[in-house]
């Protein structure tokens, strides 16, 4: 009986050991790094995490398990949504946002060649709390949301 005791013992230790990077690469502190790297390269201030803003997140993240759709929550947030396949880590979906900088023109204040609106909310100056959500969906896609407060993208106006 001991040696079953043991047994079950270290198949739980390698199993905790196994789902640790997962959720290591997921946590708030992962949402905040990538983001706040994006943001000093502008000279913005860093985002801090909100418990009620990834309250929020974490609600309309479990409404879209059904359908994985990148539909927008129209909440009283800023909002920035990926999906993908696989590992589809915290810093994976930021750094997905962050790659449309250069698709933003300082200068004109606009997007060129192609999307730039999730990059900008990123690095919006007046943002000051952030909350993310991951989930898998039921067709076992990730669906991640990143929400911002107060939101930024108004137009006319610079994000930094």
């Amino acid at each position: 009986m001991e040696s079953f005791n043991i047994t079950i013992l270290i198949f739980s230790l390698i199993n905790l050991t196994l789902t640790l990077p997962c959720i290591a690469q997921n946590s708030p502190q992962d949402f905040l790094s990538t983001h706040n790297e994006a943001r000093a390269q502008v000279g913005v201030p860093p985002l801090v995490w909100n418990d009620t803003v990834a309250a929020y997140a974490l609600n309309y993240a479990n409404e879209r398990r059904a359908d994985c759709e990148l539909e927008h929550s129209q909440g009283p947030y800023g909002e920035n949504l990926a999906e993908g396949w696989g590992k589809l880590a915290a810093g994976d979906a930021v750094s997905m946002w962050v790659g449309e900088r250069s698709c933003y023109e300082y200068d004109s204040n606009s997007c060129v060649d192609g999307e730039c609106l999730h990059y900008t909310q990123v690095v919006w100056r007046d943002s000051v709390h952030l909350g993310c959500a991951r989930v898998q969906c039921s067709n076992g896609w990730l669906f991640v949301i990143c929400n911002y407060d107060p939101p930024g993208n108004y137009i006319g106006q610079r994000p930094y």
